[in-house]
């Protein structure tokens, strides 16, 4: 009898491909890589390599020129690597034709990210949501060689030699999947907008701002809520909402996704019941890190998706937190003195912003003057709603 031999399960591992041009130098490339490794390891897949090719713009079939293709088809076959993932949006013929070549599974940035949703989403809103998106991102991009269906059916396995008739099953399947996830959806925000209604004779504050911020752990902090809070990308998916009092004035304060350069539009399309946390606040705390060696940029990306989202600007305290973590290249830069105190950030990013607060919400450091901001931004707004109520 042949002794059984009982093995771990092997972690899929990837290469990370992306461009050099003129939008993209290779000092903002090499951080969008580094941004894309953590979203891969996110996901749970080793990164064993990174490609980058100083290319004009993306060659019309396969994204990468001739030579470095050949360079990543060598890689790929000889390390027996499970997917490549690109850094940009790769076409339906762009996908077809790499996985021709490079026969493994091919990811873009919009997949992976959709893919770490799906994953993360906790409530039967958050799920339907995502998976709507997927489904629509996947419908004009199927090729024989994809496993992602699989998945939904139950992890069949793979289907050796499907051709371009179960090619068309699958879009039929999808197109019906669709239909049901909108039906779904519609009969889940029917069921939700009771709620709302419920919501609306009280302020309310929404949390924003990059991935991987800090906003869940601040949350945890300020309401002493169970909030899910990792140093992961897309810790939460799920919008979560709790009742907050600052000296006897209520308020209702959530917890929202994190935004992330090159965030997929339809998952925005999809996620737009989800986002009516911050189009239907009041006020907004924008958590920057400010640890971060491009956090004025991620700030830029904050700002452009949420005027995309509310079409105008709304009350914001800006929150700049982990000032626990700010290192000797960050002084170096702003030409701060060593020990940087609260006075120094003042004087050097508020530029006459009153509403701005520097805190460390793992230390809980300076947690009482941002109860204190929000307090005056909350107040304004709870006083003209209720003029009365100090005499009640």
């Amino acid at each position: 009898m042949k002794k059984l031999v009982k093995t771990a399960s092997k972690k899929e591992t990837a290469v990370l491909v992306a461009l050099v041009n003129q939008r993209q130098s290779k000092e903002q490339v090499k951080e969008y890589l580094e941004e894309l490794k953590f979203l891969a390891t996110t996901l749970g897949v080793k990164v064993c390599h990174s490609f980058t090719q100083k290319l004009d713009k993306p060659d019309i079939r396969s994204f990468v020129g001739k030579g470095k293709l050949e360079e990543i088809k060598t890689l790929v076959k000889a390390e027996k690597i499970d997917k490549v993932i690109f850094d940009d949006d790769l076409t339906p013929s762009q996908l077809r034709n790499l996985e021709k070549i490079l026969k493994c599974q091919i990811y873009d940035r919009s997949l992976l990210i959709l893919d770490i949703f799906l994953q993360r989403a906790k409530t039967a809103r958050a799920k339907t949501q995502v998976e709507l998106a997927r489904y629509q991102y996947l419908l004009p991009r199927l090729t024989r060689m994809w496993t992602h269906l699989e998945r939904q059916r139950g992890g069949t396995g793979t289907r050796g030699g499907a051709g371009e008739k179960e090619i068309e099953t699958d879009r039929r399947i999808i197109r019906n999947q669709i239909n049901v996830l909108k039906k779904k959806l519609d009969k889940i925000e029917k069921q939700l907008m009771t709620q709302r209604k419920s919501r609306q004779n009280m302020v309310r504050v929404a949390l924003v701002g990059y991935t991987n911020v800090g906003k869940s752990t601040l949350m945890r902090l300020l309401t002493k809520a169970d909030v899910l809070a990792e140093d992961k990308l897309f810790a939460t998916v799920d919008s979560t909402v709790r009742k907050m009092v600052i000296h006897s004035v209520p308020f209702l304060i959530s917890d929202t996704v994190g935004f992330i350069r090159k965030l997929p539009h339809h998952l925005i399309e999809s996620f737009k019941s989800t986002l009516d946390e911050i189009r239907e606040a009041d006020v907004l705390l924008h958590v920057v890190d400010i640890s971060h060696p491009s956090f004025e940029d991620q700030t830029e990306i904050v700002n452009k998706t949420l005027l995309e989202i509310c079409g105008e600007q709304k009350p914001t305290i800006l929150v700049y937190n982990k000032i626990d973590r700010i290192n000797g290249q960050f002084q170096q830069r702003y030409e701060l003195e060593p020990p940087v105190d609260l006075d120094q950030l003042r004087s050097t990013f508020l530029n006459g912003q009153s509403d701005a607060v520097f805190v460390s919400a793992q230390k809980r450091e300076n947690i009482d003057e941002l109860r204190e901001a929000i307090y005056d931004k909350v107040a304004q707004k709870h006083f003209s709603m209720y003029p009365n109520y100090l005499d009640s």
